[in-house]
């Protein structure tokens, strides 16, 4: 998309429109080796150089948070249902899932064009929070509680470490706390034990809060 001079300028370098506008004038500024004039356009194939060097705006990666519902899959190919770009505009459409939320759990689901910040988030040397709360289909055994908060449950992929906060007196109803991100990670520790999850929802991912966000709705991060 097309681009005037002076804001090509003044974004690729730092300076002010007005000193953009002041380079222009002395002839400091060429598109494709040629002087250019206040008011000319910047296409995406041209070559800008000032005082002889190219310079380029830095390019701004893009992060939403998105309230993922249950029954959508955070793919591109739903393979037959529907998935998180059914929610969001095309201009979205290009960003990637940080992690994954399984189809029938629900919550925050960032999406980004940023590698840096998906990698910080995901790569288990940072050791990011999650933040889940569960209800599982009965009540769950004080033991059971015990053994998943002191020592763990072995799964077939290593041992699951999670934290269990209990959310109402029906003893179904729970905060999980993790720092890992294997794959149904909490359903497959529950199940290890003869529970089922029925419901799953991510409040918190790092320091991303779901808060008052909309089942369904994203909002830009900045």
């Amino acid at each position: 998309m097309p681009m005037r001079i002076n804001k090509y300028v003044a974004s690729a370098t730092g300076l002010s429109r007005r000193a953009a506008d002041r380079a222009i004038g002395e002839g400091r500024v060429a598109i494709n080796g040629k002087p250019v004039e206040l008011g000319d356009s910047v296409a995406d194939n041209d070559s800008v150089t000032l005082d002889g060097r190219p310079i380029a705006p830095a390019i701004k990666s893009r992060t939403i948070m998105l309230n993922k519902p249950p029954g959508y899959v955070c793919s591109r190919n739903g393979q037959g249902s529907q998935t998180i770009y059914d929610l969001l505009p095309a201009e979205y459409h290009a960003l990637k899932p940080v992690g994954r939320l399984d189809k029938n759990s629900s919550g925050l689901i960032l999406l980004t064009d940023d590698g840096d910040l998906a990698n910080q988030l995901t790569h288990p040397r940072y050791a990011k929070t999650k933040v889940y709360e569960i209800k599982l289909d009965n009540v769950l055994e004080p033991l059971h509680q015990q053994m998943i908060n002191d020592h763990g449950i072995q799964l077939d992929d290593g041992r699951s470490q999670l934290s269990l906060m209990k959310l109402s007196d029906t003893g179904k109803d729970w905060q999980v706390t993790m720092q890992e991100g294997r794959n149904r990670q909490i359903r497959r520790t529950l199940e290890a034990l003869g529970y089922a999850v029925s419901k799953l929802r991510r409040t918190n991912f790092g320091s991303y809060q779901l808060e008052e966000l909309t089942e369904g709705d994203y909002r830009s991060c900045i």
